[in-house]
C-alpha cells in the first residue's frame, strides 16, 4: 500500500515547561518557581492564577528533569559560543576536547549545539529540554546572574557549570580555577625577579573573573608592601586594547613588568612593547593567563598561566554522574590551581 504524500504525521506534543506556565499566568518563570517551591512568598490572587496555569496545561515541575534522566541518551548537551574575532583565546577548544575524552572514559557522549539566539537563556537549551534528548548539560557561561542556569534549575534540569556561581544562593555542582591564586603566582614570580611596578591589565570591573585575578595581583604586591595606584587598567579583552591600555601605562606610570587577566591582553602588551622597540623578558616583563598556543610560539615565548583544563572536566563529568544517577541532590563545587608556565617574556 502506497504512502498517503498528504498525510500528515500524529506528532506528540512536547510536555509544558516552567516558561510556558509563566507565559499563560503572565509571570515571571521566578514566581513560578516560588508559587512551586515558596507560595507563601506570593500574594493569594497571583499564586492562584499560576495554579490556574499550572492545572490548564498539565505541568509537572520534575517532569523534564525526570524525562532526562529515565532516557538514559548518554548524551551531555554543551552550548557553544561563537568565537571572538581579535582575541587569542582557545580555552573552550581545551576545555571541550577534555570534556569529550573525560565523558567517553565514563560512557557518554558530547552533544555540541548552538543557540539562535545568544540573548535567549532558553535559546538552544528549550529544544533539548522539551525532546529529552539529553541526560544533562554542562554550563560554561557562569557570571552573576547567569539566565542560562537560572533557566536549568527552574525547569529541574540536571546540570553541571565550569566556573563558580558567584552568588551564595546558587545550589548547583560546579568546578572552577582559581583565578586569584594564577595570578598571585605571576606577580610573586615577577617580585622573585627584581621587579617592584608591576602593571595589572585586565577586564571591566562588572566581570567577576576579572576581579578575581584582579585580587592576586593586588594582594601580592600589597603583601610586599608595594602600590598599586596608578598600575592598574579596565579593558575589553582585545588585544587593540591591551596595546592601548599598555602604552598609556608606560607613558603615565613606568612600570617594569605587567601581568595580565588573558593571552590576548597580553599580545597587546607585546605589540605595543615591539612599537617601541622594548624586548619582553630583557626591558619589559609580561605574564599572560591560559597558556593559548599563541604564547607557545609567539617569539621568546609568552610566560602564562595555564588552568587544569582536563581536570577540570574529569571533575564536571563526576558530578555529572552523581546527579544523573540520582546519588547527589545538592550541588558541590570544587576550586582547582592553575600553575605558571615560564617562557622568555618575563
Amino acid at each position: 500500500m502506497g504512502r498517503d504524500p498528504h498525510r500528515v504525521l500524529d506528532v506528540p506534543p512536547a510536555p509544558p515547561t516552567l516558561a510556558d506556565v509563566a507565559a499563560v499566568a503572565g509571570v515571571s518563570r521566578q514566581t513560578v518557581s516560588n508559587a512551586l517551591n515558596n507560595p507563601a512568598l506570593l500574594r493569594s490572587d497571583t499564586l492562584e492564577r499560576v495554579r490556574a496555569a499550572i492545572d490548564q496545561l498539565g505541568y509537572s515541575p520534575n517532569r523534564a528533569a525526570r524525562n532526562l534522566r529515565t532516557r538514559a541518551s548518554h548524551l551531555i548537551g554543551l552550548r557553544l559560543t561563537p568565537f571572538a574575532e581579535g582575541t587569542a583565546n582557545a580555552t573552550m577548544d581545551r576545555f571541550v576536547h577534555s570534556l569529550v575524552q573525560a565523558s567517553r572514559q565514563a560512557g557518554y557522549h558530547v552533544l555540541l549545539f548552538d543557540g539562535d539566539d545568544p540573548t535567549d537563556p532558553a535559546s538552544g537549551y528549550d529544544e533539548l529540554v522539551r525532546s529529552t534528548a539529553v541526560d544533562a548539560f554542562v554550563v560554561t557561561d557562569t557570571y552573576r546572574g547567569n539566565p542560562q542556569a537560572a533557566y536549568l534549575e527552574d525547569a529541574s534540569v540536571p546540570f553541571v557549570a565550569f566556573g563558580r556561581p558567584w552568588t551564595p544562593a546558587a545550589l548547583h555542582p560546579w568546578v572552577d580555577v582559581d583565578g586569584a591564586a594564577g595570578t598571585a603566582a605571576a606577580t610573586s614570580h615577577l617580585l622573585d625577579r627584581g621587579h617592584e611596578r608591576i602593571a595589572w591589565i585586565g577586564w571591566r570591573k562588572d566581570s567577576p573573573i576579572g576581579e578575581d585575578r584582579r585580587a592576586g595581583w593586588s594582594r601580592t604586591l600589597h603583601a610586599r608592601g608595594l602600590p598599586t595606584t596608578g598600575l592598574a587598567s579596565r579593558v575589553e579583552d582585545l588585544v587593540t586594547s591591551g596595546r592601548e591600555a599598555a602604552g598609556v601605562l608606560l607613558d603615565e606610570a613606568a612600570p617594569t613588568a605587567f601581568v595580565c587577566a588573558s593571552d590576548t591582553l597580553a599580545m597587546g602588551v607585546l605589540h605595543q612593547l615591539a612599537e617601541r622597540g622594548l624586548r619582553p623578558g630583557h626591558d619589559v616583563a609580561v605574564v599572560g593567563f591560559d597558556d593559548s598556543p599563541v604564547a607557545q610560539v609567539v617569539p621568546g615565548g609568552l610566560t602564562s598561566v595555564r588552568q587544569p583544563l582536563e581536570e577540570v572536566a574529569v571533575q564536571i563529568v563526576q558530578r555529572l554522574g552523581k546527579l544523573i544517577g540520582r546519588r547527589e541532590r545538592f550541588g558541590s563545587g570544587a576550586l582547582l590551581t592553575p600553575r605558571l608556565v615560564v617562557r622568555g617574556s618575563s
